[in-house]
């Protein structure tokens, strides 16, 4: 085992924390880190360490207003400012379109962590400390920000919320004619963005027998134009925007009292829910890194109404892809699904997740996405050919853990998924009668599905590998299903299909010159001999039809060339197309996401087929450990970003947090314990 030139596969050593306060000089370093909370409906609150929104994502309040997680950014920021004896600090840090950063609040900024689920910041100025936490209600779309006014001496805290109304994917153009609703009342304030909008509400909880004051003065309400938002800027995107100040909240506190605002859609608030119970997470990596992943895996689990809902039935689990930007997707729900449950200790709820997809099963194929409730499925949704059988792996996954019964009650579907497969289906998604093994005729339908314009970056039309070893364990699950159902016709009847599978990916796949497997065969331009990861999902699977030999040469030349200490890259760095960097705008980014970037949901199936080689338990974790400096010192606190540069220092890309991402991390860190 090992990785090529600078690779690293030792322990990591212990980052240092990536904002020292008071220095000017980390500012810039200090925007790429960012923290993300989640209201387990599709909404979320997130933003930067340090303060400023460097996303259109970020926002305290991001609701899901529109059926199933359209989110609209509600809450942009605060601005705040600590009053000590006379002298204003500012606790907050803005960044405009022309450079100048303003107010500078993170001179003041003491430290930040992550206290169990709790975003946590530490201020010292004047002589006072403040403490602000962020939390969500789970299951309300309201968020609360805690202040605690810490030391010996008193302070006065002035809070300006600045709000806009906008889909999340938008920025917010402001006008002079353009004037938010702010109704004061005795709780708070209510803002409607313009008439037909939305209202939404925050809720001000001063100390016990202390009043809050309302400024509303020239200054304190109007338009703060020209935010910059920097990540959008290096996307090569639309990157400034305008919000609404909607006055000031303002409250003397005495050392050791606490302010709260609270953010939502409900006038009555949530009734004063506290934050969640948590403290700072500093024990040894063995134990922090699973239990950091377990809460970043309660995020992307949702509520979502079903299909034809009834008044009163519950809404069905769902999982959201990534933060910020991804909704539901059902190749990332099933290959996360496994992991998901495990870090969750919650195997119904994938059940019942698995369950509802089921009922968007047509013609054999699960779709790509979901749609909103009420509308209807296209021809155009039913557009992935691995999801479906990714969807077996997930069955066999939490039936295991359910004991059994869920396979059972979803064999019909099951059954109609092989049979269209066989036969035929849509994208010319057929079983060869000539080798037993799937074929498909549209080269974007794997997870390798990047396109720019005209151009499929990574054309995968004949027999992909995964594809082809996903289909030959879908069939060996089905006849083990039908054998324990005693349905012994249809046992046999599937294992014959299997049986015919395993010869031809046998026959068919392995590339002996190269000594690994072939990515795809039977392609338009023949079999094609590229080194791509997709090799070690099949490697992965338990009954790939591999001799043990070829199983451990697929893991040491993945191992040795794909691998980097952030995943797995997905061309191997010899091949004329690949391509390092994961950056720039968006034809430089979707040219490299398969074309070399590095992914670390990819490090799952390493380890599974690292695991059926030697069983070398401490060897397989040294392909993980790496990540821990990631989790913890990059990117969004606490969770695992989508992809990597290929290159060196493998610098994070796409979304901050993303589901397959942390499902596979945690999955394969819990199999090597």
């Amino acid at each position: 085992m090992g990785a090529s030139g600078e690779e690293d596969c030792s322990e990591p050593k212990a980052a240092a924390h990536p904002l020292v306060a008071g220095r000017p000089e980390a500012f810039a370093t200090s925007l790429s880190r960012e923290w993300l909370i989640a209201d387990g409906r599709g909404g979320y609150a997130s933003g930067t360490v340090t303060g400023p929104n460097t996303r259109r994502y970020h926002g305290l309040l991001v609701a899901p207003l529109a059926p199933a997680f359209g989110r609209t950014v509600l809450l942009a920021r605060l601005e705040e400012w600590l009053t000590v004896e006379g002298e204003a600090f500012p606790l907050s840090t803005s960044e405009f379109q022309d450079g100048t950063v303003y107010p500078e609040g993170y001179r003041f900024l003491e430290g930040f962590d992550l206290e169990g689920e709790v975003p946590t910041w530490r201020f010292a100025a004047g002589g006072a400390r403040l403490e602000r936490r962020v939390w969500m209600t789970r299951g309300r779309s309201t968020s609360h920000i805690g202040y605690r006014l810490l030391g010996e001496r008193p302070a006065r805290l002035a809070v300006l919320p600045l709000c806009t109304y906008r889909d999340f994917h938008q920025q917010t153009v402001g006008s002079e004619d353009w004037r938010f609703g702010v109704e004061r009342h005795a709780g708070g304030l209510t803002v409607q963005a313009f008439a037909g909008a939305t209202p939404y509400h925050l809720l001000v909880t001063p100390p016990a027998g202390r009043a809050w004051r309302y400024d509303d003065s020239a200054g304190r309400i109007g338009w703060w134009w020209r935010f910059l938002h920097r990540g959008e800027r290096e996307r090569g995107l639309d990157a400034v925007e305008d919000l609404y100040g909607i006055g000031a909240v303002e409250c003397e506190l005495l050392p050791g009292e606490s302010l709260r605002l609270t953010v939502g859609l409900d006038p009555e608030g949530d009734g004063g829910a506290p934050a969640p119970a948590g403290a700072p997470d500093h024990g040894g990596d063995e134990a922090r890194l699973p239990a950091g992943l377990r809460r970043a895996a309660r995020q992307f689990i949702v509520a979502r109404p079903v299909p034809d809902q009834a008044p009163g039935e519950a809404d069905a689990g769902a999982v959201i892809a990534g933060y910020h930007w991804l909704g539901e997707r059902s190749r990332d729900t099933m290959v996360a699904l496994p992991g998901l449950a495990a870090a969750t200790g919650d195997a119904a709820a994938a059940g019942e997740i698995l369950r509802g997809f089921a009922r968007y099963v047509d013609k054999g194929m699960l779709p790509d996405r979901l749609p909103s409730p009420g509308a209807p499925l296209t021809e155009a949704d039913y557009s992935t050919v691995d999801a479906t059988l990714w969807f077996f792996r997930a069955v066999a996954a939490i039936d295991a853990r359910l004991g059994g019964g869920l396979a059972d009650s979803l064999l019909p579907v099951l059954s109609e998924i092989l049979d269209w497969h066989i036969w035929g289906t849509r994208h010319g998604i057929r079983v060869d009668p000539h080798d037993g093994l799937l074929r498909v005729e549209s080269g974007q339908l794997t997870w390798m599905d990047a396109r720019v314009g005209d151009w499929l970056v990574t054309p995968r039309a004949g027999k992909p590998v995964e594809v082809a070893a996903l289909w030959h364990h879908a069939l060996g699950l089905m006849a083990g299903w039908c054998a324990r159902s005693a349905r012994a016709p249809q046992a046999a009847y599937y294992g014959e299909m299997r049986r015919r599978a395993a010869d031809g990916f046998a026959a068919r796949f392995w590339f002996e010159s190269g000594g690994y497997l072939y990515d795809v065969v039977d392609g338009p331009g023949g079999n094609d001999g590229s080194l791509r990861p997709n090799q070690i999902i099949a490697a992965a699977l338990p009954d790939c039809p591999l001799t043990p030999a070829q199983r451990q040469a697929v893991v040491e030349v993945v191992e040795r060339r794909l691998w980097t200490p952030r995943g797995l890259r997905t061309l191997d760095r010899d091949d004329p197309r690949y391509r390092g960097r994961c950056g720039g705008d968006p034809e430089s980014r979707d040219g490299a996401h398969h074309q070399g970037s590095a992914w670390p949901w990819l490090l799952g199936p390493l380890v599974d087929a690292r695991l059926l080689v030697d069983g070398d338990r401490r060897a397989a974790r040294r392909l993980l450990a790496p990540l821990r400096d990631h989790v913890f010192a990059e990117a969004a606190w606490g969770t695992v970003s989508e992809v990597f540069d290929g290159d060196p220092p493998h610098a994070p890309g796409g979304c901050v947090a993303r589901a397959w991402s942390v499902a596979e991390v945690f999955r394969a860190w819990e199999l090597t314990g």
